[in-house]
């Protein structure tokens, strides 16, 4: 009995604290708003209920709570990028010449003036210019047959695939040391070949002379991307449905037309990420050019990332390559911008 009671007492004594916090809640509730509170503001100075929810949430939410994912990289990202652009734009606007502190009290243009009077920066940026077009274009119009060839549901398609695109793979610097020998004047696969099929007329120094010097760089790096060319396009011609194809030819239109007017156009996102690369690989062609004919390759193919560095590095000229740097990022820039922007109108970004 006295177990019973004491389990009695017990039960009673959380009865009447439960009805004790249940009438103090009510009257909590019950209690009448003033003016204030009902606008959402309390009288008593304290903050906003919404503007406490408005926090919570933020707190709560994926960008906040990715913030050890995020912040650090970005942090990098713009100290050691975008600090270092800000800072190659402000030496450009100085006379910096690298022997001394640059001084940053007299910041002019003057750099940038003297580039239209430059003849070697002129041959750079229109050998750059002939370049970024040409090697596009090329490289997009073999990718676009190859894609259409090999989509024609041919045997080793894997295999023929395989092979288009490992030149890919290979660095510039290796690129630039196959090429060079391919291009051998006395010993080079491409004129020992010429003289087997018996078109020794044809054979010449195809990187010594500067009529044919950047023609023979263009050629060598449409090889190594094209196949990139290829892949893009062949992965936008799978998307394309068959139906369009079965149309097509119910028409009567032969497999030339029905490519140019019905299958083509349909490419044109494949052509729009297919060229931004490539004109990227255009602009980064430094490596290949350097490997092959050093910091100066003659205005025939000088182009303007290597300018920037026989400027810089050899002339120690460091603000006049600053400001060929810079026109180098303006130039990436107008490629990627336009590109990034029409990815956000489409909501792909």
């Amino acid at each position: 009995m006295g177990f019973i009671d004491r389990f009695r007492s017990r039960t009673g004594r959380r009865d009447r604290e439960d009805r004790s916090e249940r009438s103090r809640t009510d009257g909590q509730s019950e209690e009448p708003q003033t003016d204030g509170q009902r606008g959402g503001l309390r009288t008593d100075g304290g903050s906003d209920v919404r503007t406490r929810g408005g926090l919570s949430r933020l707190k709560h939410s994926d960008a906040v709570q990715a913030v050890p994912f995020w912040l650090p990289p970005a942090l990098l990202m713009g100290w050691f990028v975008y600090g270092a652009v800000g800072w190659n734009l402000l030496i450009s606007l100085t006379d910096w010449s690298g022997l001394s502190q640059p001084d940053y009290t007299n910041l002019t243009l003057e750099m940038y003036t003297q580039m239209p009077n430059d003849p070697s920066f002129v041959a750079a940026f229109r050998n750059t210019v002939v370049l970024l077009v040409a090697f596009t274009v090329v490289s997009l119009v073999i990718g676009l047959v190859l894609a259409i060839l090999v989509d024609q549901n041919i045997r080793f398609e894997n295999t023929l695939r395989t092979i288009y695109l490992l030149p890919m793979a290979l660095s510039f610097v290796v690129t630039a040391i196959f090429w060079s020998w391919m291009y051998n004047p006395s010993t080079g696969t491409i004129n020992v070949v010429l003289s087997t099929i018996g078109l020794d007329f044809l054979t010449m120094d195809w990187i010594g002379d500067p009529r044919t010097r950047l023609a023979a760089i263009i050629f060598a790096l449409t090889w190594q991307f094209s196949g990139y060319a290829m892949v893009v396009y062949l992965a936008g011609l799978r998307a394309i449905p068959d139906s369009h194809y079965e149309a097509a030819k119910v028409d009567g239109a032969s497999s030339l037309r029905m490519y140019w007017r019905v299958i083509v156009p349909q490419l044109s996102a494949s052509t729009t990420s297919a060229a931004v690369v490539l004109m990227v690989f255009a602009l980064k062609a430094f490596d290949f050019i350097f490997i092959m004919f050093g910091d100066n390759p003659g205005r025939s193919a000088d182009i303007l990332a290597v300018m920037m560095f026989r400027v810089a590095f050899s002339r120690t000229q460091w603000a006049y390559g600053a400001a060929v740097a810079t026109i180098l990022f303006l130039m990436a820039l107008s490629v990627v911008a336009p590109y990034l922007y029409l990815q956000y109108k489409r909501g792909d970004l």
